[in-house]
């Protein structure tokens, strides 16, 4: 929640005037319970959908960073009230982890994929082996240089986030529009 992935992430949204939401999956932080290898954590995130439903009455983008984009997705591509997706750092293998994303053949919400090209838990090949098969809409943006954190490369992924949502949102009013 508090590391600089999250922070920039979090202001690329606020800059649009949407209201954001980041917090602790259990166990981490201050956060009660115990980790639960992404099984209570998709709980977690619908839990927070919930919330900010409740108290903003709003489309949703979501947008997650690693384990969270990994389990956000899960969670939110189903949800409707889920308008596009944002994944930072999206971890193919992590640690004697393995995910998969066969799910995202599914899910025709606008998706963008967001990744270091040198992020040693996401590798070139399997991030656009993953972004080839989610269904369209989609987008996968590899900032050269950049790592996991996107070291020295905040400022890119950033505006990855900014024009990316600026260009599905304008396509998405223009479609509510017509109707």
């Amino acid at each position: 929640m508090h590391n600089k992935v999250v922070y920039h992430a979090m202001k690329a949204l606020a800059g649009f005037g949407f209201p954001v939401l980041r917090f602790n999956f259990r166990g981490a932080g201050r956060s009660e319970g115990e980790h639960d290898k992404g099984r209570g954590e998709i709980e977690d995130v619908r839990a927070a959908l919930e919330w900010l439903a409740g108290e903003f009455h709003k489309p949703i983008v979501f947008c997650g960073f690693s384990f969270g984009a990994a389990t956000g997705l899960r969670a939110a591509c189903p949800d409707p009230r889920v308008i596009a997706l944002i994944s930072l750092g999206t971890p193919v293998a992590a640690e004697d982890r393995f995910y998969t994303y066969g799910f995202l053949e599914g899910c025709t919400k606008p998706k963008l994929f967001v990744s270091g090209a040198l992020d040693p838990y996401g590798p070139k090949e399997e991030l656009e082996r993953m972004a080839a098969a989610a269904s369209a809409p989609k987008k996968l943006v590899l900032v050269e240089g950049a790592g996991h954190f996107f070291e020295g490369h905040l400022a890119q992924m950033q505006s990855a986030v900014q024009g990316w949502v600026a260009a599905t949102l304008a396509i998405a009013q223009t479609a509510e529009l017509r109707q």
